[in-house]
C-alpha cells in the first residue's frame, strides 16, 4: 500500500517588478533632513548683525589707539592762570613746564594736578588739554584765616599749612593750639568774633592750652581769660561787665580774668606800670 507523502512548503510570491523610477530612503537621508530643518529655524540676519557688532567692538580699541599714535605730539606749552598771592606765577609756570616735550594723550593729567596741589599755597589745580599742543592750568589759591602756631597759617577750610613767606597774607588773627584741635578754636573764634562786633570789639586772637584753657585776645590788646570749664558762659559775663563797667574805661583796662564765678577781676595798666621796676 503506497502512502502518499504530501510536502506543504511555504508559497512563495513571485518577484514584483521595480518600478522605474522609484527609490528607497536609508538612515543617512534622514539625517539630513532633520539638519535642514535645525538650519532653516536659526535667525541668520540676527546671528549676522551680532557678529558684526562683535568684531566692530573688538576693533573699536584697535582703531583708537591707532588714531591717537598717529595724531599725538608733543606738548609745546603750558599757560598757567590764577589770582596769586601767596605763590610767585614764574614758579608755578616753571613747576609746570617740566612736562613740555612729554607726550600730548599719554600724559596723565591727574599727575600734573597731583605735582602741583603739593605746593603750600595751592588748594585745587584744574588742568586741560588744548589742542593741538597745549595745557591750560587753573590754580587757586588757600585762603588764609589766621595765623597759627609757630608761624604756620590756617586756611578758610581748616587746613594747617607752612608757606616760606606766611607773611604775605597780611593782618590776621593769631589762633593757638593743639594742631589736632584746630576746627575746636576756629569755630570758637568764629562765634566770639561774631558777638564781639555787635559791641565794636575786635577779635585779635584765641589761644588753647594743652591743658584745656582758653584766653581771648581783642583788638585793643585786652587779653580776656576763661578758663578750661563754662567758657561761653564766662565770655557772656565778660560782656555784661565790659558792656556795663568797662565800655568807658577800655583804654585803661590791660587784662580780665573771668574765671569767677560772681564777676570778673580786671588788671588795669596803671597797676601793670607801677608794679613794673623803673630801670
Amino acid at each position: 500500500m503506497l502512502e502518499t507523502l504530501q510536502i506543504r512548503s511555504r508559497a512563495v510570491p513571485p518577484e514584483q517588478p521595480r518600478r522605474r523610477g522609484a527609490t528607497s530612503v536609508g538612515p543617512e537621508r534622514d539625517r539630513y533632513g532633520v539638519l535642514k530643518a535645525i538650519l532653516a529655524t536659526v535667525p541668520w540676519m540676527q546671528v549676522g548683525l551680532g557678529a558684526l557688532v562683535v568684531l566692530l567692538a573688538a576693533m573699536v580699541p584697535w582703531g583708537t589707539d591707532r588714531l591717537l599714535t598717529a595724531m599725538d605730539q608733543q606738548i609745546l606749552a603750558v599757560d598757567v592762570r590764577g589770582n596769586f598771592v601767596g605763590e610767585n606765577p614764574v614758579d608755578v609756570e616753571r613747576a609746570a613746564s617740566a612736562w613740555v616735550g612729554k607726550s600730548y594723550f599719554a600724559t596723565d593729567l591727574a599727575d600734573i594736578k597731583a605735582e602741583l596741589e603739593r605746593r603750600p599755597w595751592v588748594e585745587s589745580a584744574a588742568v586741560r588739554r588744548v589742542w593741538p599742543g597745549r595745557l591750560e592750568i587753573d590754580i587757586r589759591e588757600k585762603k588764609p584765616l589766621a595765623y597759627w602756631t609757630d608761624g604756620r597759617l590756617v586756611s578758610r577750610a581748616g587746613e594747617l599749612f607752612a608757606p616760606a613767606n606766611p607773611e604775605v597774607a597780611g593782618k590776621l588773627p593769631r589762633l593757638a593750639g593743639p594742631d589736632e584741635r584746630v576746627r575746636d578754636v576756629i569755630d570758637m573764634a568764629r562765634t566770639m568774633s561774631e558777638q564781639l562786633l555787635g559791641y565794636g570789639l575786635g577779635f585779635a586772637g584765641l589761644t588753647l592750652e594743652q591743658r584745656g584753657a582758653w584766653t581771648l585776645t581783642l583788638a585793643n590788646g585786652i587779653e580776656v581769660v576763661l578758663g578750661r570749664d563754662q567758657v561761653e558762659q564766662r565770655f557772656e559775663r565778660f560782656i555784661t561787665v565790659y558792656e556795663n563797667r568797662l565800655a568807658s574805661r577800655v583804654s585803661e583796662v590791660s587784662r580780665v580774668d573771668a574765671r569767677y564765678s560772681n564777676g570778673v577781676a580786671v588788671q588795669w595798666k596803671a597797676d601793670v606800670a607801677q608794679a613794673t621796676p623803673k630801670s
